[in-house]
């Protein structure tokens, strides 16, 4: 357990040197970058209805063979598009109408020039035949591409994951976060005698006859690039299902033999508890037509759609750690926790531009505090979040560079989550914020978001303008600081903050007593506060993350 879970801190400061570099190094972005960030007139002239991706693994070679069907609708007049497939992938032929067409590439983009004009409202269709040995994960999930590894008998163990870098690293798409297929069809063939566990629900399985078997995954519901998955293995299935509310959910686990039992005790604790918490914070799980699956992965863990990738080897935490150092953390899964948390925030809902990731992350990390407080009240919530500021490194802004496939720090994690607990005191009303989460699934369902999407619901549904706030944390690094000065014994209450025009209501008490809403602006402004002196003034520091100056930092939660 301990050597897991130093390999996990080591790769996880080694991941996070790696993207602040990146992040340092913004200024050199290339024309390969806004090839696969921005939405030029060759990508958003079409709009993807339905995939169906037909794959062959080799194993033994590590090498990949198939196609993918792209019906789509022309939302303009063109004779040529964009698609997206990684350069060391050969593209072997493009089909249109039964002929092949014209095509051209440019660092990991594929153009495809058309015979005729598509008219603007047409559905056609076109499919990409590829091939190749696509990039093998070092790291996964921390770098993208296929993780080729051996179970404990000796028998192949293999899995996709390749969320940041894109698809595209292994399946020929339109890889871009905004614009989502509505269904999908998944054919993954692999050796005989192993299995394939992939998105959505098993429509056939068929023996080749030439040593391969084919497995057909249907996905019902808009699925973003990045969750569609391959997980090939030598699987046992075990099933439940869960009274939730949109009636029985279907849940299915894909284990290895040897972990059956483990995973029966490990699933049965955690799932359901899981599922009951969500579906109160957030609505009903939104995939129930295509059930929920976990699949065991040989690589920590993944928020793939309807087939959460879970590598946590049965334990509580995360590798057994609890990133809170709170305790509240070793008392469930981390991996069924935190990547379920994603079909709400991430899957269902889906920023349009890696730039906003935080919206998949923030939300998420925030679920388990909500998961806890469900479970075990909320001050356990409150204090499961406060425990999180200590992966805050307040380097670099939470929010990425748009247009060019660059997400954000890492903050966006914690940061994200303590900001969200911040959001909600300020509200000041658990039902109204409860609400809140449940509106932006229910207003935002299935759908691809903006940054102004999702912080404009938040301060129109609450009533409370919060943009300043949003603003100051996710634009910015440094904390706003609350200074309090004091002039004939009252206290002047002003902030210091980056945000241009920043605000916020804060809680400030007399030790012992009460605490009470302030709204202070950058100009400093006398606020009367009965029985406060400089020895006894606090301010809630707990579960506000800011700065102090003049003022006590609050002991109490």
């Amino acid at each position: 357990m301990k050597k897991l879970l130093l390999l996990a801190l080591f790769f996880g400061l080694v991941h996070t040197a790696l993207r602040a570099q990146l992040l340092v190094e913004k200024s050199k972005f290339t024309h390969a970058d806004s090839l696969r960030g921005t939405l030029t007139p060759l990508r958003t002239c079409y709009d993807i209805n339905y995939y169906h991706l037909d794959v062959k693994f080799d194993i033994d070679k590590k090498f990949i063979s198939g196609s993918n069907l792209f019906k789509f609708t022309a939302t303009q007049d063109f004779k040529k598009l964009q698609f997206d497939l990684f350069a060391n992938l050969k593209v072997e032929k493009v089909l249109y109408k039964k002929h092949e067409v014209a095509f051209t590439r440019e660092a990991n983009a594929v153009f495809v020039t058309f015979p005729k004009t598509i008219l603007k409202g047409t559905r056609d269709t076109f499919t990409v035949y590829y091939s190749g040995n696509p990039t093998v994960a070092k790291n996964a999930p921390w770098d993208g591409g296929v993780v080729y590894t051996v179970d404990t008998t000796g028998k192949p163990w293999v899995a996709t994951a390749c969320e940041g870098v894109g698809a595209s690293i292994w399946w020929p798409n339109k890889d871009h976060l905004s614009d989502e297929v509505d269904s999908m069809l998944i054919s993954i063939s692999v050796p005989k005698g192993l299995k394939d566990v992939s998105n959505g629900r098993l429509r056939k399985v068929t023996d080749l006859n030439d040593g391969y078997t084919r497995f057909d995954w249907f996905v019902a519901n808009p699925i973003n690039n990045y969750d569609v998955a391959a997980n090939i293995g030598d699987y046992a299935e075990f099933k439940d299902t869960y009274d939730g509310e949109k009636g029985n959910l279907d849940l299915d686990y894909w284990v290895l033999p040897s972990d059956l039992e483990k995973a029966k005790a490990q699933f049965g604790a955690n799932v359901k508890p899981m599922l009951q918490a969500f579906e109160h914070w957030f609505g009903p799980y939104p995939f129930y037509e295509d059930g929920y699956k976990l699949v065991e992965t040989p690589h920590l863990g993944m928020e793939h759609q309807s087939a959460v990738a879970y590598g946590n080897h049965f334990m509580n935490g995360y590798l057994g750690y609890d990133l809170s150092r709170t305790g509240w953390g070793k008392k469930w899964d981390y991996i069924i926790v935190h990547e379920s948390g994603h079909e709400w925030f991430g899957n269902s809902i889906t920023a349009k531009d890696l730039a906003d990731m935080w919206i998949h992350e923030g939300f998420t990390n925030y679920s388990e505090g909500l998961f806890v407080d469900f479970h075990y009240g909320k001050q356990a919530g409150e204090e499961y979040i406060n425990g999180l500021r200590v992966g805050i490194a307040n380097k670099y802004p939470v929010v990425g560079e748009y247009g060019v496939n660059k997400e954000g720090s890492e903050d966006m994690y914690p940061k994200g989550a303590v900001l969200l607990n911040m959001i909600r005191t300020i509200i000041d009303n658990d039902e109204k914020w409860r609400g809140i989460l449940r509106g932006l699934n229910k207003t935002f369902y299935h759908q691809t978001v903006t940054y102004d999407d999702i912080t404009g619901y938040i301060s129109k549904q609450s009533g409370i303008d919060l943009s300043p706030v949003f603003n100051q944390y996710l634009h910015y690094t440094k904390l706003p600081a609350l200074e309090v000065t004091w002039k004939d014994g009252k206290p002047w209450f002003r902030w210091i903050a980056e945000a241009k025009g920043f605000t916020m209501p804060v809680r400030v008490k007399v030790k012992g007593e009460e605490y009470q809403f302030i709204t202070p602006t950058t100009t400093a402004q006398a606020i009367n506060i009965p029985g406060a002196t400089k020895e006894n003034l606090e301010a809630d520091t707990f579960n506000f993350y800011i700065s102090v100056s003049g003022i006590n930092k609050g002991t109490e939660k």
